[in-house]
């Protein structure tokens, strides 16, 4: 058996989180020549040799994420299929380029609107955040290649028909991004704790907002290269919000200012 294609069953959906991958390294490599957008590879740990090693230096030098996982582990993902050491997750939709979200915006006649999540984990919060940033206006959202959630099917059925309308742009170095950003002319706000209340600050030009992971918040380095934070009120007993939540919040006060300032 050289691999298979195979959409896992909503048992094993429930249970991973993957709802289409390709299994084996024939079906990898045919995928990756057919130019089909893959979210990342997985191999079994130490399988670095043999016929597996040319595909993971193709996935190298296209940029997919290569994650390494117990042979286990990689058992259960396939429902019992025979992987050959590997498998690749196919991404649910094609990512797009930064200058998309700029064109969006141009071809909108507005200030570029831009979500950056910083490693969100939860496939139900990206989709989440990318059905709220479609509805609230949002030009494009950005999310880091690694240590994070990308383009599964789960985001996509959790985002709801959003991904048809909102570019969602992969990238390497999300610090590096928000330097592109700055030179393009956007601010860029973080949602954490101890900073200027949502309501307060001035939203209404180009702007870029980060949400943190789910676990963490926004890491140190990109809030120290944000030109503001943001706060909501936490005035129950619980410190933080579901990130999509808090997103969702954010994201509309930016509209209502937007549409405030084009009265």
């Amino acid at each position: 058996m050289n691999g298979n294609f195979k959409a896992v069953d909503d048992k094993h959906n429930k249970q991973s989180g993957f709802d289409d991958i390709i299994i084996g390294r024939n079906c990898v490599n045919e995928a990756l020549r057919s130019g089909r957008q893959i979210d990342r590879i997985i191999i079994s740990n130490g399988e670095h040799n043999g016929a597996i090693g040319p595909i993971i230096s193709k996935c190298r030098k296209l940029g997919i994420p290569i994650k390494e996982v117990s042979p286990v582990k990689l058992d259960s993902m396939c429902s019992g299929a025979n992987h050959q050491g590997i498998i690749a997750i196919a991404a649910a939709a094609e990512y797009s380029e930064l200058d998309d979200i700029f064109s969006l915006a141009q071809k909108r006649q507005e200030s570029p609107f831009i979500i950056i999540a910083d490693e969100l984990n939860d496939p139900h919060n990206l989709g989440a955040i990318i059905r709220t940033a479609e509805a609230a206006g949002s030009h494009g959202i950005i999310i880091p290649k690694r240590r994070a959630v990308g383009l599964t099917y789960a985001v996509s059925k959790a985002a709801a028909g959003a991904l048809e309308y909102v570019p969602v742009v992969r990238v390497a170095n999300i610090a590096s991004c928000i330097d592109t950003l700055k030179k393009r002319g956007l601010w860029i706000y973080a949602a954490d704790m101890g900073g200027t209340m949502w309501t307060k600050a001035d939203l209404t030009g180009s702007i870029a907002l980060v949400i943190g992971s789910e676990g963490y918040g926004v890491g140190r380095l990109i809030k120290e290269k944000c030109d503001g934070i943001l706060s909501l009120p936490m005035n129950g007993h619980i410190n933080s919000l579901n990130a999509s939540v808090a997103a969702g919040i954010l994201m509309y006060e930016i509209s209502r200012q937007r549409m405030e300032n084009n009265k």
